[in-house]
């Protein structure tokens, strides 16, 4: 079974083919981070209109390095939550008219379903229930993945995701956008134990994550230094940061994995590509003799490979939308909307 998918949920508009929900036909992705760098960030209007210029182009291509027609392809899949709501609109609606005038069903995917689903493309022999820990620039959250369709939230951030976390700590130390990616890359030549960060907790929910302390502590670190004089260095401050950080993740999947009883960890969303944080989880992996699972590095961004992927077993579940669907801004993991 083909789909064609779809994704706009922030500032990459990318289509793709995927057979059967593990195998990629093609895998388009049009960015924009050279335009928002110079806003030092997602500046959501520019994204929006950015979608709208490109999504025909994309879906084009997709089709064609797929070497298929829009007859050949079985369902059309598209992300409708969560994210930027002006981007998603610009993807739910082109998605919709397509499928409207070709004939074909409309499947709706949550955009952290699909992020998990990336693994599904990496890792063939990936199968439900596993435990999972989904990290990115907007959320930060444990799930246990019961089923394709299932999914049962355990953790989630209160306050910052993670990814945003970095991104922020960046821009405080001066590291271009974007910063969570710039930061890993300047992090690896410095010494993790230079700067102590304080550890977080939300109080009486021992699975629920905080990060806007960390961060906080960062400006702090900087803004001492600068009125007694003395110099940062960015290098050590970045690693010992992003070591922070991976240590409340890690800590956290630790205990809830010995209290589940889960033998099986999955890694998921773009902070899955950070290299402190999978060489933390790899290594507590071993030690605790469990099966560690992490996506490509090239499909741990947005892509829209990963939600024909989430796509397939949402269409398998009989998850079809209208032409009434909309698009949602937040939502969570276990739930969904026809």
């Amino acid at each position: 079974m083909k789909i064609l998918a779809i994704e706009s949920s922030c500032d990459e508009t990318a289509a793709a083919v995927v057979e059967d929900g593990r195998k990629v036909l093609s895998s388009i992705v049009a960015s924009q981070v050279a335009e928002h760098k110079i806003y030092g960030g997602v500046a959501p209007e520019i994204a929006s209109r950015r979608h709208a210029e490109a999504i025909c182009q994309v879906v084009r291509e997709a089709l064609e390095k797929a070497g298929c027609r829009l007859s050949d392809i079985e369902a059309v899949a598209v992300t409708y939550a969560p994210g930027l709501i002006g981007a998603l609109l610009v993807g739910v609606n082109y998605a919709k008219a397509l499928a409207f005038a070709a004939g074909k069903p409309l499947v709706p995917v949550h955009h952290l379903r699909s992020h998990i689903a990336a693994n599904y493309l990496t890792h063939q022999e990936l199968k439900p229930p596993f435990f999972c820990l989904v990290v990115s620039g907007g959320n930060t959250m444990m799930v246990e993945v019961r089923d394709y369709t299932d999914f049962h939230i355990v953790g989630r951030t209160r306050d910052d995701a993670a990814g945003e976390a970095l991104d922020k700590a960046a821009r405080t130390m001066g590291i271009p956008y974007p910063g969570g990616l710039n930061l890993d890359k300047l992090a690896g030549k410095g010494n993790p134990s230079a700067y102590h960060f304080p550890t977080p907790r939300v109080e009486g929910c021992p699975y629920d994550f905080s990060f806007s302390g960390l961060k906080t502590s960062v400006i702090n670190i900087i803004h001492n230094a600068s009125q007694k004089g003395e110099e940062i260095s960015a290098e050590d401050l970045g690693a010992s940061f992003m070591h922070a950080v991976a240590s409340v993740l890690c800590g956290k999947v630790e205990k809830a994995i010995d209290e589940f009883g889960y033998g099986t960890l999955v890694l998921a969303g773009g902070v899955s590509a950070n290299s402190v944080l999978r060489d933390m989880v790899e290594k507590m992996c071993r030690r605790k003799n469990i099966r560690l699972f992490l996506p490509e590095l090239s499909l741990c961004g947005d892509n829209a490979a990963m939600v024909g992927a989430q796509g397939y077993y949402e269409y398998l579940s009989g998850n079809i939308a209208g032409p009434e669907l909309n698009a949602y801004a937040g939502m969570d993991i276990d739930n969904i909307i026809k």
